[in-house]
């Protein structure tokens, strides 16, 4: 016989689940890169930044991330173009639907791609998985480090 406290536990668990799945996002708190970083990778609690060289214009360049961001499983647009130089996507993790953000933004010959979570402390790596597979899809448009 399950006891009441576990019933409660079952509950309560099944509420943040369904919270982490259903939470609305305001595009406007992810849409942005606070930090401006050199080139190479910076990983960071909960999340990942690559900044890399481009080979090619702006709109290239971002064509071809939004191309690759929305080709990726369970990720859509939230906030930006490519005309507007800067673009964010959410992603979200297949089983519980944990959602993590990923800010695309080309500035003069410099790509910045900033990937971080919503909830939690560590994202297990998926935003540096995810970003670097998006990088080597966009390889000839960018410089290797």
């Amino acid at each position: 016989m399950i006891s009441n406290i576990g019933i409660v536990l079952v509950v309560l668990l099944l509420v943040l689940l369904t919270y982490i799945r259903l939470a609305p996002t305001d595009p406007a708190k992810w849409h942005g890169i606070s930090d401006r970083k050199g080139l190479g990778d910076h990983p960071s609690t909960g999340g990942f930044m690559a900044v890399r060289r481009v080979t090619a214009s702006q709109d290239e360049v971002l064509s071809a991330v939004r191309d690759v961001a929305l080709a990726t499983d369970r990720t859509q647009l939230i906030a930006g173009s490519v005309e507007d130089g800067m673009m964010t996507f959410q992603t979200r993790s297949k089983l519980i639907g944990f959602p993590d953000y990923t800010t695309v933004r080309v500035e003069d010959d410099m790509l910045t791609i900033y990937g971080r979570l919503r909830f939690g402390r560590s994202d297990l790596g998926v935003n540096a998985e995810r970003i670097r597979e998006w990088l080597a899809v966009l390889g000839p448009l960018t410089v290797p480090l």
